[in-house]
């Protein structure tokens, strides 16, 4: 059972990983909460952002509530497997991550009140788990789509991070990367929770304030 554990928190080597798909899995056309489709568009006007911050369910939630958010939807990047599976990625022999991509209108809501809710929202210091969650797909991650993005990233993880020690935690163990390939998890997973009211959440932060932003409620 340790052994398991361990290689579950272990990142696989891209020649060890599942070799995946050609073909991506199906998904939903549309967002259960508020009718936006689901796709890889981004409408005029409007920008992405990508974040990894343990079990997708309830951190989709966190985002689709954020006002002026478009849209949002739950998928797995940050790995090797081309057009995983659910089941695959919790193997931990795909190198991915949960994550939620979150289309959002920024003449409304800047991408640092979107941090604001990232920072706020885990903890950011537990390596490959969160809370009871272990495995190298609950990791912290921040996938950026431009250097403004990286630079608002950088910037909010070293103003974090003196919180967090004030407060007794560890050093963030957030990755921080380009935007990888994303791949749309499936249809029972997108706005799991607003299909499901009382499911699993598995999400809890640490109850340190962030100082950036306007903030979110």
């Amino acid at each position: 059972m340790i052994l398991f554990q361990k290689k579950k928190t272990e990142m696989v080597s891209p020649t060890s990983a599942l070799p995946g798909r050609d073909a991506p899995i199906p998904s939903a056309a549309t967002h259960f909460v508020n009718g936006t489709p689901l796709n890889y568009d981004v409408p005029e006007g409007m920008e992405q952002a990508m974040f990894g911050m343990g079990c997708f369910w309830g951190v989709e939630r966190m985002f689709w509530k954020v006002p002026s958010v478009w849209s949002t939807s739950v998928g797995y990047a940050a790995g090797y497997t081309p057009n995983p599976t659910y089941e695959e990625v919790c193997s931990g022999q795909t190198g991915h991550n949960e994550v939620v991509r979150v289309i959002f209108d920024p003449a409304k809501v800047t991408y640092d009140e979107l941090l604001r809710v990232f920072w706020e929202g885990h903890d950011p210091t537990q390596g490959m788990r969160q809370g009871n969650d272990r495995g190298t797909q609950y990791r912290s991650g921040i996938y950026i789509y431009s250097d403004a993005q990286r630079a608002a990233a950088e910037t909010t993880k070293a103003e974090f991070q003196p919180r967090l020690n004030e407060a007794g935690f560890g050093e963030v163990t957030t990755e921080i990367l380009s935007a990888p390939d994303y791949y749309f998890a499936e249809d029972y997973h997108q706005q799991y929770l607003a299909k499901n009211p009382g499911g699993y959440c598995g999400i809890g932060g640490t109850g340190v304030t962030c100082p950036l932003g306007t903030g979110v409620a």
